[in-house]
């Protein structure tokens, strides 16, 4: 059986990663693909153990930003292994909001990790897991936490730990992003993310039937 497609969603906060996931699993099972959602971190009972953690410091204590690295990529060798590489050796695409390159982005650029430090560590982590197609929804910074601090306020829930960062710490994830788009065309995707929801996924549609459909 021919493996499965593994399809990753990235970019800053208030991107729409979610909601763009969403549209593109339902065109996807229109099709009659078996399709798996994931996020990062999250998608086990250990990933999600982790992600509160990460999130809501639910441990008691910040961790130190060596331990923020090591918590995200433990939760991403748990989903590897239990939920995405099992899926794509059976055939089915996999649909993860944010992987690997997150770490790079947020704990490379933003933190000042040595970004190659940061990839050595995400191959460990994700095996042969790599990305068929990374879908990068870039928005500008101010747009994007504005929508955060919508979302926020509608769902009565508070700013988790990345989220409550400094505007410099997230301008320096989005030059991040696009500093990878732009070191690995054969896999990224830049996607206008400063739209409607609609137009978007739109293109993000004609992106995917062009690199996996064109025969169709």
């Amino acid at each position: 059986m021919a493996r499965g497609r593994l399809i990753t969603f990235e970019g800053p906060e208030g991107a729409g990663k979610s909601t763009q996931a969403t549209m593109l699993i339902a065109k996807l099972e229109a099709k009659g693909i078996e399709v798996i959602y994931a996020r990062e971190p999250g998608g086990t009972k250990l990933g999600e153990a982790i992600r509160g953690i990460l999130q809501y410091n639910a441990a008691g204590e910040d961790p130190c930003a060596e331990s923020e690295v090591l918590l995200f990529e433990a939760s991403r060798a748990q989903l590897v292994r239990q939920v995405i590489q099992p899926a794509l050796d059976r055939g089915a695409w996999v649909i993860c909001d944010r992987f690997a390159d997150s770490t790079t982005a947020y704990q490379g650029f933003g933190r000042g990790f040595p970004v190659e430090l940061m990839e050595t560590i995400n191959q460990f982590a994700i095996g042969t897991a790599v990305p068929d197609m990374t879908i990068l929804l870039d928005v500008n910074v101010s747009l994007g936490l504005q929508r955060c601090a919508k979302r926020q306020a509608g769902q009565k829930i508070k700013y988790d730990r990345i989220e409550s960062e400094a505007l410099e710490f997230h301008e320096r994830v989005r030059q991040g992003y696009l500093e990878l788009a732009r070191r690995f065309p054969e896999r990224f995707r830049k996607v206008d993310a400063m739209r409607l929801a609609e137009p978007i996924a739109a293109d993000i549609w004609e992106l995917v039937q062009d690199a996996f459909f064109a025969e169709d």
